[in-house]
Formats: C-alpha cells, structure tokens, sequence
C-alpha cells in the first residue's frame, strides 16, 4: 500500500509539473490545481502563508519529479539497449532504488522551510492532506 501511495504520488508530482509546462493538458491542470486548493483548505491557509508557502511547495515537486525523471531516464536508456551490460542494470537500479531516499530528502529540506511559513498543527496536516488527495484520486480512478 505504502508503495502505491508513493507511485501516485510521484505520478501526482509529475502531473503537477507537466501543467506547469507550455502543453498543459486540462487533466493536468485541474490535478495541479485541486491538489492545491484541498491543500489550501485543509491547512487553512492564511493568504500571506500562501504567498509564502505555495511556491515552496511547487518548487519541492518539481525537484521530486526531476529526480524521478531522471532515474526513469536511466531505465529507459537500458531498455532501450540490445545487450545492457550488469552495469547498466545496476546503475539503472540504484538510480530507482534510490528516488524514494531523495524524494525524502528533498521533503526534509523543504519541511525546514515550510516550518517558517506554516504552524505545527499546519505542518501535520500537509502531510494528512496529501494523502487525503491521494486517497480521493484513487477512489475516483477506481470508480471509472
């Protein structure tokens, strides 16, 4: 479960990104944009603390999806190869392996600059929401 909660959220970051991007898609758009407002909501954000606080927080997914993105790079190159040598494998595996480590330290870094911006309680459910629309974006894919 805890591997298909970060799978969507990689997918989540990569979609929030991709909206960002000159070919926004309206799916990507409106993902970016609702996953923002139920956060918004759900930490009761003052309209300062959103000046400060929402650029951190785009900033922090676009640095997870660029980690993400460059490790799936590695494994495409490989795949891409007609005989990928152990090193190949190995170098595309760790570059895998070891998203979720910097994903968590990206999230660190940046939990430091939230906890200037946001309350304690605030800081909590950051987290809780995420989840929240994580859990809201399954159930929707699940009901199609």
């Amino acid at each position: 479960m805890k591997k298909l909660v970060s799978i969507l959220i990689i997918l989540l970051a990569v979609t929030t990104v991709a909206a960002q991007s000159k070919g926004r898609t309206k799916f990507a758009t409106d993902m970016y944009q609702a996953k923002h407002e139920m956060i918004i909501e759900e930490l009761g954000l003052t309209p300062t603390q959103q000046k400060q606080f929402m650029p951190l927080y785009e900033q922090m997914e676009r640095e997870i999806y660029q980690v993400n993105r460059n490790a799936r790079a590695l494994a495409a190159e490989v795949e891409k190869k007609k005989n990928p040598t152990d090193r190949d494998y190995e170098v595309a595996a760790s570059a895998l392996s070891n998203t979720r480590v910097q994903e968590g330290e990206i999230e660190a870094k940046y939990f430091e600059k939230f906890s200037k911006i946001l309350t304690k309680k605030q800081l909590y459910q950051l987290k809780q929401a995420e989840a929240k629309f994580t859990r809201e974006m399954l159930s929707k894919k699940r009901k199609k």
